[in-house]
């Protein structure tokens, strides 16, 4: 019986785990491409699924919904970056603001705390009404979209901006010699990683039948949490390998909170446990080799 419980989580880990790769691909944009730690995901992945909620419920088709969500977390992104490059915002505290300022911003958009859906169509009605067992082709949609959005990301950083993206977030003094305006690629790629950020709070939304205020509690600790495991296996030497560590961390990270519940792990102490798998992670190194362990991050 115990066996087959743990048997259960893996179709689970795997929807959640796709599900939410999105938030990871995110953070890697931001986290590890640009070294900006970027505080606005907490905000936006909430966003991105109290916008996607209050459009379905209004009537609107949900890929529609799915865009708007994706427009707000770019724009919030933006923002941060605006706040950091602009107003001369310290990285950390502009993301904390942003995400302040997104906890109202998403009160008014829903209009009260939480939306529920589990009685209107979703993007992910048609596959739910399949004759089939239903994790069969929501894993098979999310695989797909993650992958879609994989590639992407991957092309993207292997184009003259995205080279200048990369080198900014490596030596931003450096580039900024060879002319190429560090400010605006901040901008752009704290839009991105906050559009993926709501994009993955739109497609949960819909996933777990509603949406609420507090969705988004913890979102970078378990997004950072997703890209450490993943890159403990995979590596980091290259933005694919980056960005598949983001994924396949992520399906490891639920799968691993999936069998904490099964042993007994109460829900209530799941963010406890996160933020103390990141800490070991982060650490280890400074622990492995009896000195601090550098991390580089601008505007710190």
């Amino acid at each position: 019986m115990l066996f087959y419980g743990f048997w259960r989580t893996i179709p689970i880990s795997l929807e959640q785990g796709l599900a939410y790769a999105l938030v990871a691909l995110g953070i890697v944009i931001s986290f590890r491409i640009l070294a900006f730690p970027d505080l606005t995901v907490d905000g936006s992945f909430a966003l991105g699924g109290a916008v996607v909620s209050r459009l379905i419920m209004e009537g609107v088709p949900p890929i529609y919904g799915i865009l708007m969500a994706i427009i707000c977390g770019f724009i919030a992104g933006c923002c941060t970056g605006l706040l950091n490059t602009r107003l001369k915002i310290n990285s950390l505290l502009a993301g904390i603001l942003m995400m302040t300022i997104l906890y109202s911003v998403n009160l008014r958009i829903m209009g009260r705390s939480n939306i529920q859906l589990l009685t209107v169509n979703t993007l992910l009605t048609p596959l739910e009404n399949l004759d089939v067992n239903r994790f069969i082709p929501i894993i098979a949609f999310f695989f797909v979209l993650t992958f879609i959005v994989k590639f992407l990301t991957d092309m993207f950083f292997q184009t003259q901006i995205g080279f200048a993206m990369r080198a900014t977030g490596d030596n931003e003094q450096m580039i900024r010699t060879l002319g190429v305006n560090t400010d605006n690629m901040t901008v752009l790629g704290l839009g991105m990683s906050n559009a993926f950020v709501a994009f993955s709070g739109a497609l949960v939304a819909q996933d777990q039948g509603f949406s609420d205020i507090g969705m988004g509690i913890g979102m970078i600790v378990a997004g950072l949490a997703a890209i450490i495991i993943g890159e403990t296996l995979i590596g980091k030497t290259t933005v694919s390998r980056m960005t598949l560590a983001a994924i396949v961390g992520s399906i490891i990270y639920k799968f691993i909170i999936a069998i904490g519940l099964r042993l007994g792990l109460a829900p209530t102490d799941l963010k406890m446990a996160t933020g103390g798998m990141v800490i070991l992670a982060l650490g280890f190194p400074a622990l492995k080799k009896g000195k601090e362990a550098k991390l580089h991050l601008r505007g710190v």
